[in-house]
């Protein structure tokens, strides 16, 4: 079996060999859906890497094709509160990937913004991402739900994790990690919450259990977290984004309660009969009584040869650029 590409762990420039899997290591989860008891994972890349057509499609360990936003199982271990992470921007790297929400079977994509596809600038001393960043699948920001807490709706996506383990993972891995806390941020007017976890495997789990441990063990990471999402955007023209509860973390307990609260929206968008708004509900292994939204086998497959393989294209050179700017 073949492991990750080089490019995926500490990179943003791709080797040219296209539509290769990468094994992902098992994670165990819930035994509430459809899935073999061994749940390891394998992404299959399709289209041309740093291009509009590239796209990174999920397997399980059966080689059946699923969704990561609506298949992998929000829980690790339930008992313990370990959830599942989904890797969609490796640490120190540009490209803004994501699950596309839209598209059947949902693969990790990159963003695009007026027809290009989308970095987010270095913005100094921040080099790209400064964590691991990915999604809890089988979460959902309902946009017609208004927070009590923010006063604003969500953003139509699953809820954002910054993953602040020692290893530069994979872009795709699927890793369990453990809930610290939550900072709820204020993009354009919509909530968007991102938690802080740490993959329960690094060397350092066991001794961050709450946002506090964070603040005493790593200082100044939880200030760098607020001064990068606050000026991400600031390089493309966009305002500086806000935070709500006076721009403090919560602690875990609050955290887990917004991740539940996300996956209770999940499953009343994921049972509803018609289609839900733009997002795509299609998936292979929630069970029959909890979805109206089964895809084949033969349609998940035309999916996937929608996007054949090709060459790796270039990455643009402005990637690279630093921005600087005087905090306000």
């Amino acid at each position: 079996m073949r492991g990750f590409p080089p490019y995926l762990l500490s990179s943003n420039r791709p080797s040219t060999n296209s539509c290769t899997a990468a094994i992902l290591h098992p994670v165990a989860g819930r035994l509430n859906l459809l899935l073999p008891p061994d749940m390891s994972f394998t992404v299959e890349e399709r289209g041309a890497p740093n291009s509009l057509s590239f796209r990174l499609f999920y397997k399980n360990a059966e080689g059946k094709y699923i969704s990561p936003f609506h298949d992998i199982p929000m829980y690790a271990d339930e008992s313990q509160n370990i959830f599942h992470m989904v890797v969609e921007v490796p640490r120190w790297t540009n490209a803004k990937m994501e699950i596309a929400t839209k598209e059947l079977l949902n693969p990790i994509k990159q963003d695009v913004k007026k027809g290009k596809l989308r970095y987010v600038a270095n913005v100094f001393p921040h080099r790209g991402y400064i964590w691991n960043y990915g999604a809890i699948p089988q979460t959902w920001e309902d946009p017609t739900h208004k927070d009590g807490d923010t006063d604003c709706c969500g953003d139509n996506d699953p809820i954002d994790v910054c993953e602040i383990g020692s290893k530069v993972c994979a872009r795709g891995e699927v890793m369990k990690v453990k809930v610290l806390g939550v900072l709820a941020m204020i993009d354009e007017g919509e909530t968007d919450w991102k938690v802080i976890a740490i993959n329960v495997e690094d060397p350092e789990a066991k001794d961050l259990n709450n946002i506090s441990d964070v603040q005493r063990l790593k200082p100044g990471y939880l200030e760098a977290t607020i001064d990068w999402f606050r000026r991400y955007k600031v390089p493309d023209g966009k305002p500086e984004n806000r935070f709500a509860f006076n721009d403090e973390f919560k602690d875990k307990d609050f955290a887990i309660e917004v991740i539940k609260s996300t996956h209770n929206s999940w499953k009343a968008l994921i049972s509803k009969p018609s289609n839900a708004g733009e997002l795509n509900c299609k998936n292979t292994c929630v069970s029959e009584g909890d979805s109206c939204h089964c895809c084949s086998a033969d349609e998940a497959k035309a999916a996937v040869d929608m996007y054949p393989c090709g060459k790796a294209e270039c990455v643009p050179s402005s990637v690279d650029k630093w921005f600087y700017y005087e905090k306000k």
